[in-house]
């Protein structure tokens, strides 16, 4: 399983389309164990492209804090899921806490 985190600083990116980079981690959902781990640039920010980028690179999940309502349906179109309201962690805590079942997830900060 390929999973995308937005991230900003290090960090869980509270702003989906506005992140400096997207972390993609790669899961063995069997093990649920870390397989990899890596750090892209997406390209420029303008609507429908960031879900027809991510499905080029195989991405099944995102989690993020907050995303629009018009780039969740976007990414439903593409199979890919996505939690939001994650909290400001790192991204393999996140990772972790999501294949534990753990994954504590709060309200979707953006409203557009």
């Amino acid at each position: 399983m390929r999973i995308a985190i937005p991230v900003t600083d290090g960090r869980l990116s509270a702003h989906f389309g506005h992140c400096e980079q997207f972390a993609i981690i790669d899961v063995d959902r069997g093990s649920k164990n870390i397989l990899s781990h890596e750090l892209v640039e997406p390209p420029p920010h303008e609507p429908g492209v960031l879900p027809k980028w991510l499905a080029g690179l195989h991405v099944e999940l995102i989690i993020a804090g907050g995303m629009g309502q018009r780039a969740q349906q976007l990414f439903a179109q593409n199979n890919i899921d996505v939690v939001v309201g994650a909290p400001d962690n790192e991204t393999q805590e996140l990772v972790s806490q999501y294949l534990a079942g753990q994954l504590q997830s709060g309200q979707n900060i953006c409203d557009h």
